[in-house]
Parts: C-alpha cells; structure tokens; sequence
C-alpha cells in the first residue's frame, strides 16, 4: 500500500471517530429529554483497491482505504414499544373510572362534612318529632322545612353528578380534538421523515422520536394498531379502523344530541349520506354534527345558503360500546372509552331502573349512581306522598271498562283512554288532607305535570264490585318509563316543594273529624324510614329501608372506588416495570456513553498519530530525494 493510500486510511478514521463522537454528544445533550431514542453508530469498511489478481491465490491482494460511518440506527424494541402502550392506554381507561368515583364521592360529601346523610337523617327525626306530637305547628312547620332542605340538597347532588357529566362530556370534544391533531402530525413527520430519508444518506432519528412520541399520547387515548411500510411511512388504525394511511388523516367526526348535548365520535368515512343531502366540499377540521346532520354557511351564485348533510352514523360509530368490558377481550383500553362509558348517554334516573334499563346504565359509572340515588329520592318522596294520599282517602280502583273525560283548560271536554289501575278520590272540596279544590295534599310535587287530574268517570267500582255513582274524581297521574314522558316522574329534575304547604304547613293538620290526631298516619310515615322493601338495583337480592339503601350506595360507591383503584395501582406497575424494561433498551446511559467517548477519543488520536507518522515518512523521502 502507497504511502498516499495511507493517508486515505487515517483521514477516514479521523472522520469517522469525529462523526461517532458528534453522536455521544447528542446523545449526552438529550439524556433528559422526553421520548428521546439513543442513537448507536454502524461503521463499515470502505472500497478495496485490488493490487494483484493471480488464480493460483486464495484471494486477490487488496489494499483499503480504511473506515466509513456507514449509519446511525435507533435502539429501540418493537414488542416493548407495543406492550408499552396497550398498558398505558389500559391504564388510562382506569384512570378515568377511579377519578370519577372519586368525584361521586365528593359529591355524596362523605368525606368533608356537607354529607347527604345527615340531610336525611333530618329529615327522618322531623318525622319522629311529627309522630310524637302531629297536630303542633311546630312539628309540622319543621317536617315542611326539612323535607325542603332535603329536596335542595338531593338536588344539589345530583346537579353536581349532573355537573360532572357535562365536563366529562366536554373532555371527550377536548380528546377527539387532539387525537384528530395527533394524526395530522404523524401525517406531517411522515412526509418530513421521508424527505430526509429518501436519498439512503440521512436519518431522520429525531423526527422519529417525535413520531414514536406522539404514538405513546395516542395510545393513552385509544386502542391503536401501527405498523411501518418500506419508506418509513407509520400507519395507524383504531380501534380497527383505519385512521392514518398513505397521505390521508381520517379524522374522527362528533356527532352531538341536540337533547343531551352528549357527542358520540363516528367515522365521517363509514357514515352513510342519507338521500336528500345538500353536496358540499369538505374542509379542513373535525366534522360536527347535531343529530347527524352537518349544516354548512355558505354562499351560491352570490345568495347566503346554508347546505346540509344527513349522515346515518348507526354502522360508523368509534365504539363498539355493546360488547363486555374485559382485559381478556382487550375492550378496556383507551382514555376516551372510559370517558365516554363513565358519562353514559343521558341524564338518568329511577325510571332506567324500574323501566327495566338498569342493564344500559350499569356500565356508565355516572348514569349507575344517577339512578340509583335518584331512585333513593323517588322511594322517600313517593312513599311520604303516597301515606299522605292514603290517609286523604285515594284509593286504588279497577278501570277496567270505566269511560272517563277530563276538561281541559280552555273548558274543552276530552276523552280518556284508562288502562289497569288508578289511584282516584271524590272530588271533596277542603276535606281531609285535601285543598279547596279537593286535591289530595302532596308535600313534594311535580315541577312540569300535574300529580292529579280532574275527571268525570262512568262505571267505577270498588273493592267488593260494587258500582260507584258517576261523579268527578281526582286521578292521581300515575309515573310513565317512557323516556318521552320524563315530565309524569317524581324525579330530581321534575320536583319541587308544595308552595301551599311551605307558606302554611299548619294546613297539614293531621286532626281527624273526631278531633283526634292521626296517629296512624304517623305511623306509616314512620314506616316509610324503617320498612325494609328496597333494592339497590335488579342485581342486589338484598332488602333495605331508605336509611339502609343510602349506607349500601354509598359502601357501593367507595368498595368500586377501592377496586378501580387498585386496579389502576396494579396497571400502574405493569406501566412503568415495562417502561423500565424499554428504557433499559433505547433510554440513554451516561456510563455506557462516556465510554463510548473514550473509545472513540482514542480512535481519533490513533488516526491522528498515524497521519503524523506518514507525514513524517513522507517529509523524509522527500527530504532525501532532494
């Protein structure tokens, strides 16, 4: 080998140890930095100059021309990366369930001293204190007040579930919004990415680690799958859909309930465009519907006009929110699905239990509780009308065959179609527990609907069969399940206090016409605390009283507040030992890079040394030839 060959030799080595070292800086520079890779050099031999070539050798005699920094490669482990964030998002899928049985808690104020409790153990004394003296003022005006004070803060607790609903409601806008972002960028670094790359020369390491950063957010969010095609593009899908391909983002659409103001993310894709849409291009930005149909402004031929798309989004919803909630089936992993399990998709109360739909809310985190403290409310309100009613003199009645009319408020006369059963009383002006117009006294009434109506009934019988005269009744209106129908319940949104009774609660009385106080009407409301009669939900066996039911919701609340902690404490451990194990893999080392940097130091002073060496030779002869 020529003495100038050689220089070619330690010239290469001075490059490539000075590139080698410029990657240890990098990779010290951004030891702390998040989602930072570390990045490890490849070198590789350069051409070979073939001196001599004879068949009788093994091989040609060659002289190289010394080292290449042939590339600089990314540690990083597919299956940890993987692994990583199916645990993070199923972490996150935890998260949300334990904050908001945390929040629910808060609510109750169990645990700083505004507890609902103590609301209606009130409420239970004020009767106790009624029972021992019921035609005083004094223990009538104080039932009145406590029964009001329980209203306001049942009320107050289930706006605050309510509440937190909605802000829940606005997290899932919030989230669809930055994953909808997220698929722009992975987009972006893609295109990035491939530009730098595309020549072989360059790497795009630290776009990479941008790209494989914002894969960790993601899937947080929601179940991904990802893979990598031959020119660095990332592909993503989720929840099986494709979400990221080729040049295009789909971006998830929210469709909103006019109704409940509750989004429900689709694929705009995957919806159907029902017959009769207007056709409009599509722009930039997530697509949001009310209903399902999408209204643009927008300007034809110089006239303002607002164009409109229908989509069915029945077969293009995000989630598939009928299937069970499992580990084993991999439905439990994603911020956003535990956001929208835990909202639920409506306000819901004691009808969803008692209609026979405990099995759609019992999912919901927030939806379960709703009912099942509104339907607490519902037992105590009803319960405590209901005494009142009996004692009043409403009594059930078979309508079977009974031809009934109401009038309406213009005087207008109408039929009505009576089916089963009716709680009726005569119309009897001021008698007892009744008003002047003869309604049954209710201290806790109905904010949209009436809780009786006037009407005339034809063939009415009692319970011996006999026939009663035709005459006007009180028709108690009886609750309705029928979701269009909200307005017939004794809920927390449709009650309100009797004014009647709040400006005059010695108008309850409680004195019989023998001038006697009504002890056993104190004793069925004393009943209505101690009888044993009520279950948390359809899937409890266990009877309770009303105090009995609040100590069980509450324990319900804080033994699924314990496991989803735990659970989320388990998942916790699982998270961070496989970040532990992925960070062992492309985390950087000082140690490991501080000896790099000697290594390569070293190579660099030996490529010095013999560059001097030959420089030396060099001078020499060259002295010498002189």
């Amino acid at each position: 080998m020529s003495l100038w060959s050689s220089l070619y030799v330690g010239t290469s080595g001075l490059q490539t140890s000075h590139n080698a070292l410029n990657t240890v800086a990098h990779n010290l520079t951004n030891a702390d930095t998040d989602g930072y890779t570390r990045q490890q050099v490849e070198q590789s031999d350069k051409i070979y100059i073939t001196i001599s070539k004879t068949a009788s050798a093994v091989s040609p005699q060659q002289s190289g021309l010394g080292v290449s920094y042939s590339n600089v490669k990314q540690i990083r482990d597919y299956f940890l990366d993987k692994q990583f964030r199916k645990e993070s998002g199923r972490g996150m899928f935890y998260e949300v369930s334990k904050d908001t049985l945390l929040e629910v808690e808060d609510q109750l104020g169990e645990m700083n001293g505004e507890a609902f409790q103590a609301q209606l153990s009130d409420l239970w004394v004020s009767i106790q204190e009624l029972s021992k003296d019921p035609c005083s003022s004094v223990t009538q005006s104080t039932l009145i007040q406590e029964a009001s004070e329980f209203l306001a803060r049942a009320q107050s607790v289930y706006e605050g579930l309510s509440s937190y609903q909605d802000n829940l409601n606005l997290q899932v806008k919030q989230q669809v919004e930055k994953i909808n972002d997220y698929g722009n960028q992975i987009l972006d670094l893609n295109d990035k990415i491939r530009a730098i790359e595309i020549g072989g020369i360059e790497h795009a390491n630290d776009l990479k680690d941008q790209r494989n950063q914002i894969l960790d957010e993601l899937a947080k969010l929601v179940d991904i799958s990802y893979d990598t095609d031959v020119y660095g593009n990332v592909y993503v899908q989720i929840e099986g859909e494709d979400f990221v391909k080729g040049s295009t983002c789909y971006e998830i659409g929210l469709d909103m309930d006019s109704l409940t103001g509750f989004y429900t993310p689709f694929w705009p894709q995957n919806a159907n465009v029902l017959p009769g849409s207007d056709e409009f291009p599509n722009g930039k930005g997530m697509l949001m519907t009310v209903d399902g149909v999408l209204q643009r402004e927008t300007t034809v031929n110089g006239v303002p006009t607002v164009l409109r798309k229908t989509f069915s989004t029945d077969n293009a919803l995000l989630f598939n929110l009928n299937r069970e909630i499992s580990s084993e089936l991999g439905t439990d992993i994603g911020g956003l699905k535990g956001m929208i399990l835990a909202r639920g998709d409506h306000r819901a109360t004691y009808a969803d239990i008692a209609g026979g739909n405990y099995d759609k809310v019992s999912q919901s985190v927030l939806m379960n509780v709703q009912a099942e403290f509104d339907q607490l409310f519902h037992n105590t309100v009803s319960s405590i009308n209901n005494v009142l009613a009996e004692a009043a003199g409403v009594k059930e009645y078979d309508s079977t065959g009974v031809s009934a009319t109401a009038t309406d408020e213009n005087g207008n006369i109408l039929p009505v179609t009576l089916d089963g059963k009716i709680h009726a009383i005569e119309v009897n002006p001021g008698g007892y527990l009744t008003d002047e117009e003869g309604v049954p006294y209710q201290i806790f009434t109905k904010i949209a609907g009436d809780g009786y109506q006037k009407m005339h009934l034809s063939g009415l019988k009692d319970a011996e069969g006999n026939t009663l005269p035709d005459g006007d009744y009180w028709v108690y209106n009886e609750e309705s399940y029928d979701p269009e129908k909200i307005y017939t319940l004794y809920s927390l949104s449709n009650t309100k206090m009797n004014q009647e009774l709040m400006q005059a609660p010695a108008k309850l009385g409680f004195r019989l016409e023998d001038g006697s106080e009504d002890l056993s009407t104190m004793e069925k409301l004393k009943a209505v605390f101690t009888k044993e009669e009520y279950t948390l939900n359809p899937n409890v066996l266990k009877q309770v009283s009303i105090l009995g039911y609040y100590d069980d919701l509450v324990s319900q609340v804080a033994n699924s507040s314990f496991v989803f902690g735990e659970i989320h404490k388990n998942q916790e451990n699982t998270i961070s030992a496989t970040e532990s194990a992925r960070d062992q893999i492309h985390a950087v080392s000082s140690d490991e890079e501080l000896s790099n940097m000697i290594k390569f130091q070293s190579a660099y002073n030996a490529s010095s040394r013999f560059i001097n060496v030959v420089d030396e030779m060099l001078e020499h002869l060259l002295t010498s030839l002189a």
